[in-house]
């Protein structure tokens, strides 16, 4: 069982919340300039990393709020969990 800390109702079972997928895409700004094979790579293709990931999570059965999580994918050992609009820990200059 994964224990996931939500920044709003504290540490939660893994059940209550729903993954988002790989955090910090960002979409295209010209989007009419992509072509097939641009949106593919867009929608389609994330890191994989064998280690650290950051990800987005929605408590769903809670307060229903996203927020980001870095986790390890080989251990899920959460490193940290930080609001959306907020920048990842240490790339604030914090």
């Amino acid at each position: 069982m994964l224990l996931i800390p939500c920044p709003w109702c504290g540490e939660r079972d893994e059940s209550e919340f729903t993954c988002g997928g790989e955090a910090h895409i960002r979409r295209p700004p010209d989007p009419d300039a992509l072509g097939d094979a641009e949106w593919a790579d867009y929608l389609f293709m994330r890191a994989n990393p064998k280690g650290a990931l950051r990800e987005r999570w929605c408590h769903a059965h809670g307060c229903g709020r996203w927020f980001n999580v870095e986790r390890d994918t080989v251990t899920h050992e959460i490193a940290t969990v930080y609001r959306m609009g907020d920048p990842p820990p240490g790339e604030d200059g914090s």
